[in-house]
């Protein structure tokens, strides 16, 4: 975590007036009136954010420490379920039809060289 830099309280204060101007907006789409309190908060951090105050600091800290405890959860759950919902399946299905692409399998042979039939390129004119 010491190696990741903190976004500047600049760019968190516009982030989150963006987002809570959104949010102040939205009810506009269903013919709703504006959420009052969520202008009133995107203002507030228009303004510090445009300053670039310090009191943006300890929010920005703790809003970067969340996106790490949530990277430590999601990531591997987002894995897991590619591994066990795409590779465990195709796994199977190339078992059941007795495909071995990486041949791994145990071959009686003297050598794991791969006899290539027609092979036409040679290694002294590469390019």
């Amino acid at each position: 975590m010491d190696d990741i830099k903190i976004s500047s309280n600049r760019s968190f204060g516009i982030v989150f007036f963006i987002f809570f101007l959104l949010l102040a907006l939205y009810p506009l789409t269903h013919n709703g009136e504006i959420r009052v309190w969520s202008a009133i908060i995107s203002l507030i951090f228009l303004v510090l954010g445009s300053l670039n105050s310090k009191i943006l600091a300890p929010l920005n800290k703790l809003w970067f420490k969340f996106g790490i405890f949530l990277g430590k959860i999601i990531s591997p759950l987002i894995m897991g379920m590619i591994f066990f919902l795409i590779v465990t399946p195709i796994g199977l299905v190339m078992r059941i039809f007795g495909k071995d692409l990486l041949r791994l399998k145990k071959d009686n042979s003297n050598t794991y060289w791969i006899n290539r039939p027609n092979s036409e390129s040679n290694l002294k004119n590469q390019f």
